[in-house]
């Protein structure tokens, strides 16, 4: 289908950071094939006129566990390891494929309705993800979490690896399968080994949780006598392409072996700010030339899957830690949620911009609303006054997910009240399981 957007405002994040008033962008079998002036042999099948619209790149959540969507608002104001260990780990125990399908189906409406067109997760029973991914729409790279713990570990493995054979680049390429071990703290080193063999050998992807709390730097110094950075370092797992969610306690000279190993940093500020753990030292990551992007986290810790609310805290908070108001600005944010997004996953060439050729996975904002005038700035407009609710139209490969607020893909009313029965009914059993272990 040949689409055209008209008489819109563009942020096309391409190289130059170009800003285009009443433009224009061309659509034919989902990529991009022109901005700007509407070429006289192009013939639209559809028009969506975007008067009145900032039209960008889609946004990419490079951190979540979106099944999490079933503990939103469950386990609040607990310290992280009373969160995870007490609370979300126990109702975890329960989980169900089930469960976990209409979890994901919770979390991926509200990211299409959040302007979010590709997210990076980790979480289990990744089929039942992968299925809500291929009828949704979205785009995504998920794997299955690896734990070497409870001797479970070897199935982890399996099922990792079967997924990764089962799923990769399926739904029109839309999933793309990686592996997602949890931590330094969840893993032993010869496990990681294996694990590095087997991402070698389909030239894939990690995605861990890394030096995320102070506990965990010293309970990694007390047994490999090593940060997480180091002793993933010297394992070789860096030498893969590695996505590190938080990096929340990193040492100097570790900034230099992340730069150094081309690991993508992914920052979770609601989530690290909520759970008390802190925030990371964006300036320094990006001064070193360090390749950060964004993520909202699972909704048992944020408790939203908002990248909007991302991008605004974390120009603001860098501002005032670093007591610097030029430390961190718009248009870097903005980056941070769309190509360096791209980049983490190895498809800058693919999406994060609007350019000629890419993919179109885009989304329309709505700004005939009062928040956003007057109109001075568009950039600043995005990070600093936007909300998620404000996305009204969004594409990926060309193909309209969402259209005037309206979820083509997914019904509404049926999730919801489908996520509502799945969450009590895990809580439910979580608790009796806890009952009958004081029995």
């Amino acid at each position: 289908m040949n689409l055209l957007i008209k008489s819109c405002s563009i942020i096309t994040v391409n190289q130059n950071d170009e800003i285009l008033e009443n433009s224009n962008i061309c659509i034919s079998g989902g990529r991009i094939t022109s901005v700007g002036k509407v070429p006289n042999n192009f013939f639209p099948d559809k028009i969506i006129d975007a008067t009145n619209h900032i039209v960008m790149p889609g946004l990419i959540n490079t951190h979540t566990h979106v099944p999490m969507t079933l503990f939103r608002n469950y386990a609040d104001d607990l310290s992280f390891w009373t969160w995870l260990m007490k609370k979300i780990k126990p109702a975890e125990d329960c989980l169900s494929a089930e469960h976990v399908y209409w979890g994901a189906k919770l979390g991926v409406l509200e990211m299409i309705q959040s302007g979010i067109t590709c997210f990076s997760d980790m979480y289990f029973f990744m089929e039942e993800v992968a299925k809500v991914i291929d009828e949704s729409g979205i785009r995504a790279f998920v794997s299955g979490i690896l734990m070497d713990v409870g001797g479970s570990g070897s199935q982890y493995m399996k099922d990792a690896v079967d997924f990764y054979d089962n799923w990769h680049k399926k739904a029109e390429g839309r999933v793309n399968a990686i592996f997602g071990p949890h931590s330094v703290y969840l893993c032993s080193p010869g496990y990681l080994k294996e694990l590095k063999t087997e991402v070698y050998r389909r030239n894939s992807i990690i995605h861990i949780h890394l030096s995320e709390t102070m506990r965990e730097i010293e309970e990694s110094k007390r047994f490999f006598d090593k940060t997480p950075v180091q002793h993933l370092s010297d394992l070789g797992l860096f030498e893969c392409r590695t996505l590190a969610a938080h990096c929340v306690h990193v040492f100097e000279n570790e900034i230099d072996i992340l730069r150094n190993n081309k690991v993508s940093v992914l920052n979770n500020p609601t989530s690290n700010l909520k759970l008390g753990n802190g925030f990371a030292p964006i300036r320094k990551y990006l001064n070193k030339g360090l390749n950060v992007a964004i993520g909202t986290d699972g909704a048992a810790s944020n408790n939203n899957l908002n990248l909007f609310e991302e991008m605004h805290l974390v120009s603001i908070i860098n501002k005032a830690i670093n007591k610097d108001t030029e430390v961190l600005n718009a248009r870097t944010v903005i980056r941070m949620a769309t190509i360096n997004g791209a980049k983490a996953l190895g498809l800058e060439k693919e999406i994060g911009s609007i350019e000629v050729g890419k993919k179109a996975d885009i989304i329309l904002i709505d700004v005939q609303k009062a928040h956003f005038y007057p109109r001075n700035n568009l950039v600043s407009s995005i990070v600093y006054s936007a909300q998620a609710s404000d996305v009204k139209t969004v594409l990926v490969n060309g193909k309209i997910l969402m259209e005037n607020y309206d979820v083509k893909t997914i019904n509404q009313e049926e999730t919801i009240i489908k996520t509502e029965e799945m969450a009590f009914d895990l809580i439910n059993r979580s608790h009796n399981l806890n009952l009958s272990n004081l029995i």
